[in-house]
């Protein structure tokens, strides 16, 4: 997984980054090994309950991994400034960007998880 994230990364045209695929695929586990490429020095994990955790890198710039998984709304993400992290400059990494699907921009990147047959997993990037 870290050889497949290292070789996606240069691929990521913008710095938001959705990640588009059913629960259990491995959204999280993708963007763990994305962030060991990225010289992520935080423990990265799910921000289910936090909504959004913020990790630095050895150059100590910032990466962002929000799970929109429980929002009810796009108001609930307005209210935590979600207009504000996709204007920072920094990666924003979206688990379950189809709640906020009005309030993302236009240049994005998706990465489309799906899972075949014999259980290996298979990447689109969409810039």
């Amino acid at each position: 997984m870290d050889q497949t994230a290292g070789a996606v990364l240069p691929h990521l045209k913008h710095k938001i980054v959705l990640f588009d695929a059913p629960m259990g695929v491995g959204k999280t586990t993708f963007i763990k090994s994305l962030a060991k490429a990225m010289k992520v020095v935080d423990t990265v994990n799910s921000p289910t309950f936090a909504l959004v955790n913020e990790y630095r890198t050895e150059d100590d710039d910032i990466v962002y991994h929000f799970d929109c998984y429980r929002l009810k709304n796009e108001e609930e993400a307005l209210n935590i400034g979600i207009e504000d992290y996709f204007d920072s400059g920094s990666f924003c990494l979206i688990e379950w960007p189809e709640k906020i699907a009005g309030l993302i921009p236009d240049d994005v990147t998706t990465i489309k998880i799906s899972v075949n047959e014999d259980g290996t997993r298979v990447l689109d990037i969409i810039v």
